[in-house]
């Protein structure tokens, strides 16, 4: 049997909390590897005993979501495991703050009044390396809050192939690998390969990144 999933939540709400908590110990292929008040402790947990997901919340006094998420994933490059894969929370959709977490490298983000049904999927997406959760809402949001310019500028994707730079925009209008798949007649893994090629060229974190990357130089519309 594979060892369960290991998920930390960070929020400074203790009730709050302690329901997040019940429901992911409700899961048999879950378990909570701990949990902090504020960012700055969520920073030397994280590094101490890194988890495969964090459930983030964007706004705590002291050092807040974002900077955590900055913080805990800038300390996992070079570490031997696996940087922990972050889903940042928030109560507004439009909170400009979460256009800020994906730039940092959250792999996704989730209302902090969705079914449980919808956080425990949450998990294991971002677990399974899949960085958009809810697309559609991911695109709708960067749309509205990343910022515009009035020129395309495709020296941005300049280090892609050709085919790289294919997938890179049908990508950043929020398809998944299978949908990609379909619309460029490929096989889904040679579409997940092309993923991580595009990310590693590109300096990306996430495919919400790639979203938030497509939009600040004005290259989907």
């Amino acid at each position: 049997m594979n060892e369960p999933i290991a998920v930390a939540i960070v929020d400074d709400h203790a009730l709050f909390c302690a329901g997040i908590r019940m429901i992911v110990e409700s899961q048999p292929d879950l378990a909570v590897a701990w949990s902090a008040t504020d960012g700055l402790r969520a920073v030397e947990l994280a590094a101490a005993d890194p988890p495969d997901v964090i459930l983030m919340d964007i706004r705590m006094p002291g050092t807040d979501g974002i900077t955590a998420t900055r913080l805990i994933l800038a300390s996992a490059r070079g570490a031997t495991s696996a940087a922990p894969r972050v889903i940042v929370l928030t109560t507004h959709r439009s909170d400009s703050a979460v256009v800020q977490a994906i730039d940092a490298g959250a792999a996704g983000f989730i209302m902090k009044d969705a079914e449980p049904e919808l956080l425990l999927a949450a998990i294991r997406t971002v677990h399974a390396g899949t960085s958009v959760f809810a697309p559609a809402t991911s695109v709708r949001l960067v749309h509205d809050l990343a910022p515009h310019t009035g020129r395309p500028d495709r020296s941005a994707i300049e280090p892609l192939s050709r085919r790289e730079r294919e997938v890179y925009l049908l990508a950043a209008r929020g398809l998944s690998n299978a949908e990609i798949a379909e619309a460029v007649f490929l096989g889904e893994s040679t579409v997940k390969s092309h993923v991580s090629s595009i990310l590693a060229k590109l300096g990306l974190a996430s495919r919400l990144q790639v979203i938030a990357h497509a939009y600040d130089h004005g290259l989907v519309q």
